[in-house]
Formats: structure tokens, C-alpha cells, sequence
């Protein structure tokens, strides 16, 4: 207890709001402040997804032209997932695929997958001296087919900049599943500008088509917002197994650093987007590539979960005002 305060939220911890408005009405979001300078949205209504992030005041994650949008607005169908892309800091893309809409064994897959729009069936938080721990379960369970759960836990320190998402999918069902994930971590303005440096230690630098091929050299080099701008995506590998990516924006003295296990996240995305208000990098660490589920199976990289399996898979973010 703190003789110099009257509620605990005085100086920090955790708030749960519903929004009013737009089509984000009636999402449920938790409003995080870990008295060191984080600040946090979390949305229980978007599978625990982090919808916005601070750091000693300063924004430092993409929020795109969609807003909030709540689940009953999401079109399961090509690219139609676009439509209810928040970004945030966080969306998380599968669990049945990611990446290019496709048919993979007879099933018609959408965009990056369903879970992102998909709310919690249960959510909640605790805190002690030293952390705050939001909670969050979500199913991707049907009726004739895939039955697997994210249990979600956001693990945030109140003695520094630092979080960490930890999950766990298991497959509830009877039969082997195909499981695809990716961390789709989006930095935006003022973190992301110009001046920004990126820097991600990989042995190899793969450019996805040949777009992203014709300006190789300059993966790692931001550039003003242009009009008609073509996104560039570069796939990074690494030769140690925590994998790191990193930005740093000088004029404001403030950077992240992202951090993961490279070998059971081994499908690391650069996604460099420079457009006008679409103007967004993305870090983004998977277990596959954004190339469809039928391009993942072809190359042998797909992932499988047989009956009653679990998997864990553990990211860890860094803010500081250090490069």
C-alpha cells in the first residue's frame, strides 16, 4: 500500500473500457499504464491483439485508416480481411493460414486467417509489485473441422519498458492440424519516418517478389510517404536462435527492439509499406511465410499440431531511449 496515494490507479495499472462509436462499438479494451512510461490498448474483442502502444508519451505503433473494428464486421473471404485491419502495434495473423488467400486440402483460405477477428471467450488481469499479466482465451473451433485454442498471457514489467506475448495453441480436436502463425507487429509515425534505423542482424536477406528485388540494397532505409507506393517485403534468416529486429528513431530518441526464438519462429517477415497515411513498417516474426498454406506445404514448411498437442511460442518487446 502507498500512503501518498488514494487508488491504484493514480499512477498506473489496468483500466477495462467499452468504446462507443464508428464500428468499433461496444469493443471491450483494457487501457494499460505500467508507471515506467508504457502505455498499452489491449483488445479481449480481437483475440487479446495490442491495439495501440506508447512509450514515455510518444506513439509508437501503426493505427490504419479502419480504426477499430469489432468482429461482426469481418468478411472471411480473400482480401476482405483488409477491411477490419487495425494493425496496431500487434495483429496476429493465422491460425489456419497466413499470408496470400489460396485452397490448401480442399479448404478455401482467406487472407491471413481468421483469429485476429475472433473475441476472447475469456478474459481477465492480476497484477503484483514488479508485473502486470493480461489473460486472454480465444477458439478457433468449428463444427466438422479444426478445433484449436490460443491461450494468451501479455506479460508487462512495472519496473522498465519492457513486455512479453506468450502463447500456447492446442489442438482440441481428433486429427492432425496444420498451425500457422504470425506476429504482425507494425511500427508507425513518429517512431517511423525517414530517419529511422532499422537494423535486423540476419545471415540472409531474401526479397519476396521481384519488386522488393529492385531496391534490395535499401531494404533497411525508410523513406517519406510517397503516393501510389508499392509495398516491399523482405523475408530475413537468421544463424542463432534468438532472432532480433530493431528500430530506432534518433531525432526523438526512443527505439524498440523485438525479440524471439528464430528456430521455432523461423519465417521472419520485413514488411515495408511507405504510403500516404498507409505508412507503416512491419516486424513480423512467424513459423511460416506470407506466401499462402498451399505455397507453406509445397515447400515443407508448413507446421502441424497432432490430436491434444500444445505449442509455445514467446515474443519479447524492448522499449528504451537507447540505440
Amino acid at each position: 500500500m502507498n500512503p501518498y496515494i488514494g487508488h491504484s490507479s493514480q499512477i498506473g495499472g489496468v483500466e477495462e473500457h467499452r468504446l462507443v462509436g464508428g464500428k468499433g462499438d461496444g469493443m471491450r479494451i483494457y487501457e494499460v499504464n505500467n508507471t515506467k512510461g508504457l502505455e498499452m490498448v489491449i483488445c479481449p474483442d480481437r483475440n487479446g491483439d495490442i491495439a495501440r502502444l506508447r512509450y514515455r508519451g510518444i506513439n509508437l505503433s501503426y493505427f490504419s485508416p479502419c480504426g477499430y473494428v469489432a468482429p461482426a464486421y469481418y468478411e472471411s473471404r480473400g482480401n476482405s480481411w483488409l477491411k477490419s485491419f487495425t494493425a496496431g502495434f500487434l495483429t496476429t495473423c493465422g491460425l489456419q493460414a497466413v499470408g496470400t488467400p489460396c485452397v490448401d486440402g480442399g479448404e478455401e483460405l482467406p487472407l491471413h486467417g481468421s483469429i485476429a477477428n475472433l473475441p476472447c471467450e475469456h478474459s481477465y488481469w492480476e497484477e503484483d509489485d514488479s508485473r502486470i499479466l493480461i489473460h486472454t482465451l480465444t477458439k478457433d473451433e468449428v463444427i466438422f473441422g479444426r478445433k484449436l485454442v490460443l491461450s494468451r498471457t501479455v506479460e508487462i514489467s512495472k519496473m522498465s519498458g519492457e513486455f512479453a506475448v506468450h502463447d500456447e495453441i492446442h489442438n482440441t480436436g481428433d486429427r492432425r492440424e496444420p498451425i500457422e502463425i504470425l506476429y504482425h507487429m507494425n511500427m508507425g509515425y513518429p517512431l517511423l519516418d525517414e530517419d529511422s534505423i532499422v537494423k535486423i542482424p540476419a545471415k540472409e536477406v531474401i526479397p519476396r517478389d521481384d519488386h522488393a528485388a529492385q531496391d534490395l540494397k535499401n531494404w533497411m532505409r525508410m523513406e517519406t510517404p510517397a503516393a501510389g507506393y508499392q509495398e516491399r517485403c523482405y523475408y530475413h534468416r537468421f544463424d542463432r536462435r534468438e532472432g532480433r529486429a530493431s528500430i530506432f528513431q534518433p531525432k526523438l530518441g526512443i527505439g524498440l527492439e523485438i525479440r524471439f526464438d528464430s528456430e521455432k519462429l523461423d519465417g521472419f517477415v520485413e514488411w515495408k509499406m511507405m504510403g500516404i497515411r498507409d505508412y507503416v513498417l512491419g516486424l513480423e516474426c512467424g513459423n511460416c511465410y506470407p506466401d499462402g498454406r498451399d505455397v507453406m506445404r509445397r515447400t515443407g514448411m508448413l507446421k502441424f499440431l497432432e490430436p491434444d498437442e500444445k505449442i509455445q511460442y514467446d515474443v519479447q518487446v524492448l522499449l528504451s531511449e537507447k540505440q
